[in-house]
């Protein structure tokens, strides 16, 4: 007798951010979050247009929709929370991948955070409960 598992599905709320470029996405929150891609959808050329990445597990999805990507000079009205273990650390690497930092990491409201831009205009606030 075979028994067959069922796929529980769990609740969850996951950015979906248009970019420019899901290319230029791609390597970019690879580099400064340490993303791994966990699907990928191409046009017919083999260039992808969308993906959902996750970063120690925090799932986002990213679309390469340049009418709907932010612009660079006019603040979002949503930004990301990303909490990890050591945000110093990934916050630098993030710089380092060329994020824009918009305050550095400190201490405050009970959060050690900073806040960034990312090459593609969405606000990223990087930082754990302390």
């Amino acid at each position: 007798m075979s028994h067959v598992q069922s796929q529980t599905t769990v609740t969850s709320i996951a950015p979906w951010i248009s970019v420019h470029s899901a290319v230029e996405a791609l390597t970019f929150y690879k580099a400064a979050f340490g993303a791994v891609e966990l699907y990928r959808l191409e046009e017919e050329a083999g260039k992808p247009v969308l993906a959902e990445l996750s970063v120690q597990g925090a799932g986002f999805w990213i679309q390469e929709d340049p009418e709907s990507s932010p612009k660079p000079d006019v603040p979002g009205s949503v930004r990301m929370i990303l909490t990890v273990a050591d945000p110093d650390s990934l916050f630098e690497q993030a710089v380092a991948a060329g994020a824009e930092v918009v305050a550095p990491v400190n201490e405050g409201h009970g959060w050690r955070i900073g806040r960034l831009i990312d090459p593609f205009g969405h606000h990223w606030e990087i930082g754990k409960r302390i």
